[in-house]
C-alpha cells in the first residue's frame, strides 16, 4: 500500500508540473573537450536524423550555448545583439509540444501541446524526424529606440544569425547534429506559438543524432 501511495504521489507531481507547463533545466555543463578549432574543422550540415530524443543535460548545454547568460549579473547573452536588445528568442519544438526557453530562469516555458515538426520542417519533409528543433524568433519591439522598420528587420536578422552559429558550433562539439534553414510554415507556425504581430521567426535548426 505505501508504494501504491509513493507511486500516485509521483504521478500527481509529474501531472502537476506539466499543467504548469514548465521545465526546469540542469545547470548547463561549460567543460566541453572538443576545441573551437576543432569544432570549425568538423562543422557540417546534416539533413536525416535519428529519432532518438536529445535528453535535457545536453539540451540545457545547447541553449546556453546558443543565447544563455555568459554573465549573469549583467544578464548578458554567449550571442552578439544589436544594441543588446537580445531580440532573439529561442523555441524548442519537441513531439510532446513547443516551449519557450527562459534564459534568465533557465527553464523551458510551454506554449504548445501538438507536435508543430511538420511545421518547421515545411515542404523539406525529411527533416521533420529530428526529435528536436530550435526556431529563432526576433521581436522587433524590442528595438523601440530605432525608428527605421528596415533597419530593426536587418539587425534582428544579424542578430538571429550568431545564434544560429553558436548552435552550429555547440551541436558539433556536443557530438550532435544539425543544419541551419530559413524553410518553414512560418504563417502556421506563428499562430501555432502564439507569437505577437512584432515579433517574427528567421531561422530554424533540427537537432538530433545524424542518421547514417
Amino acid at each position: 500500500m505505501k508504494k501504491i501511495l509513493v507511486a500516485v504521489l509521483l504521478v500527481s507531481l509529474s501531472l502537476s508540473a506539466m499543467a504548469q507547463g514548465e521545465i526546469s533545466l540542469p545547470v548547463p555543463n561549460k567543460k566541453v573537450e572538443m576545441t573551437l578549432f576543432d569544432a570549425l574543422q568538423q562543422r557540417h550540415s546534416v539533413r536525416s536524423y535519428q529519432s532518438a530524443p536529445v535528453g535535457l543535460p545536453l539540451l540545457s548545454q545547447l541553449l546556453w550555448a546558443a543565447c544563455g547568460y555568459n554573465r549573469t549579473a549583467q544578464q548578458m547573452s554567449t550571442a552578439p545583439s544589436a544594441l543588446n536588445a537580445q531580440d532573439i528568442d529561442v523555441y524548442v519544438v519537441r513531439a510532446d509540444g513547443a516551449y519557450r526557453f527562459d534564459r534568465q530562469a533557465n527553464r523551458l516555458v510551454r506554449v504548445s501541446t501538438a507536435d508543430l515538426r511538420p511545421m518547421v520542417a515545411g515542404r523539406q519533409t525529411a527533416v521533420a524526424s529530428a526529435p528536436l528543433m530550435l526556431v529563432l524568433v526576433s521581436d522587433r519591439a524590442r528595438f523601440a529606440k530605432i525608428a527605421d522598420d528596415q533597419a530593426a528587420a536587418r539587425m534582428g536578422l544579424v542578430d538571429a544569425g550568431y545564434v544560429s552559429q553558436n548552435i552550429c558550433l555547440a551541436c558539433t562539439a556536443l557530438g550532435l547534429a544539425t543544419v541551419p534553414r530559413a524553410t518553414m510554415d512560418a504563417e502556421a507556425l506563428h499562430a501555432a506559438l502564439g507569437l505577437a504581430a512584432t515579433q517574427v521567426t528567421l531561422i530554424n535548426h533540427p537537432v538530433g543524432w545524424e542518421s547514417k
